[in-house]
């Protein structure tokens, strides 16, 4: 089967159907791509999909603790949300929150599916007889049209003004100028009220716009989330241990010349690199907190990787670990991620909070899963809507990295590049 027939295929369309009759579910999808130097846990497959509840994990006070003792020896899917830095460090997040989704959810699943790069449909786990499960799966796949988008076209509005952005970007550099931070990851957020989407369709018509690697569709009760994130928080395969942080954006050319230029003209920015090469130090330095003495390495530095809409300037540090080493440690030593932060990452957390005007949730947090082995693969929660279909609120938010470069206007105008794709998927013209 053609990649590209696959990734909005009858079969996806089928088996989000069939993963909706439950109250949670998870769909890691790879659009046929990959950017990624190492094989993940579930290499062999395009897509997987994890279903029902057969026990989980929701916010507490001890997350972490509770965590490790969760994941032992089982299959886990779940996420973590960009709060959970209150855990790890002494921080609080007292922003606006129109979504209410919980801190962290996890859970074993009662059946897990995968999908091959041909399409064949396998069972990795089922509560029930596997065959059972499969006949059960298909009938609903047959039964269910390709999803077309019918949602009405919510009203988006931006919770800053142009000038409030451009405003605050300044004060941001003057704590640059100052010596408090180098680099700080600044977001703002796009909401609609009272708005009524298909989250299904929504995520199918995303990933035809924009398909990414690690994209994935979260559903958590009434919360959703629908992502296209081209980005790797952090793999665990055996002992080994790989960040693959994200710092350079810039748009596709409507031609192979105009595309070209615009890739050369990312990999030879000043001031792209030096973003890129502050966040490679600060996962470097947080890799280091928990890996064998002299494992951490960058095994790619300034790689040029094509998207749908963009160029993504990736850089790649790799760590061995000792293999006593709890899996939820490695995610304490390394959350959140040096790319949605900034460096040093403490002060830069609590300058976010300062002049954020909404409380990030899952935004820039992480959804993956642990496997009975201790493996691991998150992703990072960008280029994403988040929904909650009880109160009718959808946000979705995006954001650069403020360094003593950066030029305002143009910082803006990369916001409004990465919410091309999620603003096409919503029906909008523009933000």
């Amino acid at each position: 089967m053609n990649r590209n027939t696959f990734v909005n295929s009858k079969l996806k369309s089928g088996l989000l159907a069939w993963a909706n009759l439950f109250d949670v579910f998870t769909m890691l999808d790879s659009n046929g791509l990959a950017c990624n130097p190492l094989a993940t846990h579930f290499s062999e497959y395009e897509l997987v999909l994890a279903v029902g509840v057969e026990s989980e994990l929701k916010a507490s006070e001890n997350p972490f603790e509770e965590l490790r003792s969760f994941i032992a020896n089982s299959y886990s899917f779940g996420y973590f949300s960009y709060d959970l830095k209150n855990h790890l460090e002494k921080l609080s997040s007292s922003n606006f929150d129109g979504l209410n989704f919980p801190d962290i959810h996890f859970y074993k699943p009662l059946h897990i599916v995968g999908i091959t790069k041909s399409g064949s449909l396998h069972i990795l786990k089922s509560s029930i007889n596997e065959q059972d499960l499969k006949q059960e799966i298909e009938l609903q796949v047959a039964s269910t049209p390709n999803i077309v988008h019918t949602s009405t076209s919510p009203r988006i509005l931006g919770r800053i003004s142009k000038d409030c952005y451009i405003q605050t970007i300044e004060r941001i550099k003057e704590h640059i100028r100052l010596g408090d931070i180098y680099e700080l990851n600044y977001c703002q957020e796009f909401y609609a009220s009272s708005c009524t989407i298909n989250p299904l369709e929504t995520y199918l018509t995303l990933c035809q716009i924009s398909p990414t690697p690690f994209a994935c569709l979260y559903k958590h009760k009434s919360h959703y989330l629908i992502s296209a994130s081209p980005e790797r928080y952090i793999l665990k395969k055996g002992n080994s241990v790989i960040s693959q942080p994200i710092k350079g954006t810039i748009k596709r050319g409507n031609t192979d010349e105009e595309d070209n230029q615009l890739k050369n003209l990312l990999k030879n920015d000043p001031k792209e690199r030096a973003e890129n090469v502050m966040i490679v130090d600060l996962v470097r330095n947080d890799l280091s907190k928990i890996a064998l003495d002299g494992s951490v390495n960058v095994t790619e530095l300034f790689g040029i990787y094509p998207f749908k809409q963009v160029f993504q300037m990736i850089s790649t540090v790799q760590a061995e670990v000792d293999p006593s080493t709890n899996p939820v440690d490695i995610i304490r030593a390394t959350f959140p991620m040096g790319s949605m932060t900034g460096a040093p990452k403490v002060r830069a957390m609590q300058l976010i909070e300062e002049y954020e005007q909404t409380k990030r949730s899952l935004y820039s947090g992480s959804v993956g899963f642990f496997a009975p082995n201790g493996d691991f693969d998150f992703n990072v929660v960008i280029r994403s809507i988040l929904y909650n279909s009880d109160n009718q609120y959808l946000s979705f938010s995006v954001g650069s990295a403020i360094t003593i470069g950066s030029e305002p206007r143009r910082e803006y105008d990369e916001c409004l590049i990465k919410a091309k794709a999620i603003m096409q998927a919503l029906n909008q013209k523009s933000c």
